[in-house]
């Protein structure tokens, strides 16, 4: 989900100077992956067990209890695991392509390899690895995530084998006959339909048009459901927010909003409009109601409550996670023993002694109530899974209302397989003067917004820097005078500033934006050197 986001949004998040954190936490996770994958047909699945875990309150570095690793295999399969991992990989090889193509086409092959070994030996993870079943039990087993990662496979690779799989196994596996209002870990369907409908509007969908549809049809069953439109809506609470269960009730809340917003963007960028049974409704309902949702958890609720832990004045102080409700090991590096964590910490009713900042929390009941106590974990714990969609959802609304094409996001093609014999490199051309009227670099600065604070007026700045050559810009250098406070998307190294470390290079044609905040006329920005390759 965070992949999905950055691939829609990355303009967005790099206009925030977000996405260089995003794109790291990503890697955080695929590098996980990798490790977990040594095999083409052995994917670890579980380290630990679930119920010791429970079983102590402890400090991750306290914990001493048994790291068993449980893996799928031939033997042992996890079709649903499998899948769900190559979508991950195939998803963030997408993400890498143009900043770490070799850690890009690494993460493809991992993808292949897993998609193979899910769709080959096929059976629900949770048989082979049966302590997960008490705590994460593949209820809808893995026709879901066949699809799923099929259609991130086809995303990532463009190859028609992954369409054709997509259309051939729709009706069977449930892709276009499962009409959904719901989209989370366990059941993938509605994510896949939004998707195959994507590659339809892209025109992508050749003979399989009939089939694709019908893949549009659900994932607009969907959409309609979230805005209270269709044959059967999902249920909301009193104050307007998305309520599908008691326990972590976020998780459906994020998941479901990012779907609406990708999906308005797709029709936006299509100009169509969602076609329910209560009518024809415009794209903009959809980003609406995905706000009115991100609003709520931010605060916007009839208990004014952030359910963000660290965002706004009044958010959850007892947080259901061990980390955060124990006094840091830097603080008091004394071991805290298995049991001794429940006698001391988890019953105390202060507030954690940790902020878990940015955390979003299960959250309130089906009626807007939500009590915060750390034993409360149905509505205090958080989980990675909520908060990952938000990230896509933000970017949008943080980036404002202009006509984004997110339907044809900029994608840099797939590398050829074939190998070809190298060619010399030519030797790149150092130019140190500064650009001038001449100079194949055009800088374009404009004032975004002002506003008052104190007395004083702030500006924010937004500058593009343009390579207008036929050639790869590389090594840029600009030289900023003037500059008076924060800048976000350029990395400062000594005197000068260089290229974002989620971009080494800019080519033909291509853009970089970069902004800078400060209660002054716009700083002076200039080329002091760069190479043209």
């Amino acid at each position: 989900m965070m992949s999905w986001s950055i691939i829609e949004y990355r303009k967005q998040m790099a206009a925030n100077g977000e996405l260089g954190h995003a794109m790291e936490a990503v890697k955080w996770g695929t590098d996980y992956f990798i490790k977990a994958h040594p095999q083409p047909y052995v994917l670890y699945g579980e380290v630990g067990d679930g119920n010791s875990d429970h079983y102590c309150w402890q400090r991750p570095e306290d914990m001493t209890t048994d790291r068993h690793a449980y893996k799928i295999d031939p033997s042992n399969p996890g079709s649903d695991l499998a899948g769900e991992t190559a979508a991950a990989m195939a998803a963030a090889s997408i993400v890498f392509r143009r900043s770490n193509p070799a850690y890009s086409r690494e993460l493809l092959r991992h993808a292949y390899q897993l998609f193979e070994f899910a769709d080959k030996y096929r059976g629900k993870y949770d048989s082979s690895v049966t302590v997960a079943q008490k705590y994460y039990r593949s209820i809808s087993g893995y026709n879901d995530e066949l699809l799923w990662a099929a259609a991130w496979l086809y995303q990532a690779s463009n190859n028609k084998y992954y369409l054709n799989y997509l259309a051939k196994n729709g009706d069977s596996m449930g892709g276009t006959g499962w009409a959904m209002t719901e989209f989370g870990w366990d059941v993938k369907y509605a994510g896949v339909q939004t998707l195959v409908a994507k590659f339809l509007m892209q025109g992508k969908a050749g003979h399989h048009t009939p089939v694709f549809e019908k893949y549009r049809q659900k994932a607009e069953y969907f959409m309609c459901s979230l805005i209270g439109k269709g044959s059967r809506n999902i249920q909301k609470t009193p104050g307007g927010l998305i309520y599908r269960q008691r326990w972590n009730n976020m998780q459906f809340v994020t998941s479901a909003s990012f779907l609406a917003t990708v999906y308005s963007d797709y029709l936006t960028s299509y100009r169509g409009s969602l076609k329910c049974a209560a009518g024809n409704v415009a794209p903009s309902e959809l980003l609406s109601f995905a706000k009115s949702q991100v609003d709520y958890l931010l605060g916007d609720n009839p208990r004014a409550t952030s359910y963000m832990v660290g965002y706004g004045n009044n958010y959850p102080r007892q947080v259901h996670h061990r980390g955060s409700s124990i006094v840091s090991i830097k603080v008091n590096p004394k071991f805290v023993a298995c049991r001794q964590g429940y006698a001391t910490w988890y019953t105390r009713k202060a507030s954690d002694p940790n902020v878990l900042t940015g955390a979003l929390v299960g959250g309130p009941d089906a009626y807007d109530n939500f009590a915060d106590e750390r034993d409360n974990y149905e509505q205090t714990e958080p989980a990675t899974y909520n908060n990952a969609p938000l990230l896509g959802i933000l970017a949008r609304l943080a980036g404002g209302h202009g006509g984004y094409n997110q339907l044809l996001p900029v994608v840099a093609p797939v590398p050829n397989p074939v190998i070809a014999k190298p060619k010399p490199a030519p030797k790149p051309k150092r130019t140190p003067t500064p650009a001038s009227s001449s100079s194949p670099i055009t800088i374009n600065q404009k004032m975004t917004t002002s506003w008052n604070h104190k007395g004083k007026t702030y500006y924010r700045y937004s500058t593009v820097v343009t390579n207008k050559s036929y050639k790869t810009l590389k090594a840029l250098k600009l030289s900023i005078s003037k500059l008076y406070g924060p800048i976000w998307g350029l990395t400062k190294s000594g005197n000068s500033y260089g290229f974002p470390e989620w971009l080494n290079s800019l080519p033909a044609g291509k853009s970089l934006e970069f902004v800078y905040i400060h209660a002054a006329s716009p700083a002076d920005v200039s080329v002091s050197s760069y190479n043209i390759a």
